[in-house]
């Protein structure tokens, strides 16, 4: 009943009197810090599996088996305790389907761009089904954040360019190692389409504004960084990363911030569609 009841606070903080200076930015910043880490519930609680669940598995169960169990677990968590609605779990649902089928396609044998090098039961196609949830780890932070932030977007572009662009980013992952990558053809243009575009949050009693552009790319930074750490763990390796340990190359961070941008435009859409569904009479 913790987390709920953090919830109702945070969605209702009374406006502070004779904040100013230094300590207004350092409630502020405490305040963004704690909605920021309940909006990281599901991937902060994955990323803690990870370290916690030794490469050799436990209670007779491979690693790649048990961090689905929790992958599970958590997710079921966070539905029966009302942190996550069904409606969120469908959205995530989707996301999973979506990062599974480029984790399929991206460690076959005709592409290797990455493999899972341990065993597990739970492997189809040579993919461990937890893997998919890396994604909706992604899913997850930006639904629940755009609710605990009062997220609201400015000068959104047209859905069905967003939407396009979203279907081509996706589309790039795999049809550049057929005719070439596009990534940063798809870039300029997305950075074209959300120049204008302002992210407002609530990070205590009053609306701050920033680039949508500016928090992709910051996303995105902080997945790479988790990413190295997984890769560092053994959960999968790279090519160049058989023979040893390397930091994951930087260009993946652009990689990564182009599936937030798919990420977002996801749930964007969700809710206009949603919104034009359900009409306040």
């Amino acid at each position: 009943m913790l987390l709920p009841a953090l919830d109702e606070h945070l969605t209702a903080i009374p406006e502070a009197q004779g904040l100013r200076g230094i300590r207004r930015f350092a409630v502020e910043f405490l305040y963004f810090g704690i909605k920021e880490a309940r909006a990281s519930l599901f991937a902060g609680l994955f990323f803690l599996a990870v370290f916690a669940v030794p490469r050799a598995g436990l209670f007779g169960l491979a690693r790649y088996d048990l961090l689905l169990v929790i992958a599970l677990a958590i997710q079921a968590a966070m539905v029966l305790t009302k942190l996550e609605t069904l409606d969120e779990l469908k959205a995530i649902t989707l996301f999973h389907l979506i990062g599974f089928a480029l984790e399929v396609f991206k460690t076959s044998s005709s592409i290797q761009s990455w493999s899972y090098p341990d065993f597990g039961y739970t492997k189809l196609f040579g993919v461990p089904l937890f893997s998919g949830f890396m994604y909706a780890a992604i899913g997850s932070y930006v639904i629940q954040a755009w609710r605990v932030l009062d997220l609201r977007v400015r000068h959104h572009p047209p859905y069905w360019m967003a939407t396009l662009a979203a279907t081509a980013i996706y589309a790039n992952f795999y049809t550049h190692h057929y005719i070439g990558d596009y990534r940063w053809y798809i870039a300029a243009c997305t950075l074209g389409l959300y120049a204008r575009t302002t992210v407002i949050f609530r990070p205590y009693d009053r609306d701050r504004r920033m680039p949508l552009l500016v928090a992709f790319v910051l996303i995105g930074f902080f997945i790479w960084l988790a990413e190295n750490v997984h890769s560092f763990l053994g959960l999968w390796q790279y090519p160049n990363q058989i023979g040893g340990w390397s930091v994951v190359h930087i260009g993946i961070w652009s990689s990564w911030s182009l599936v937030v941008v798919m990420t977002f435009t996801i749930v964007a859409n969700l809710k206009h569609i949603k919104e034009r569904i359900h009409v306040p009479e």
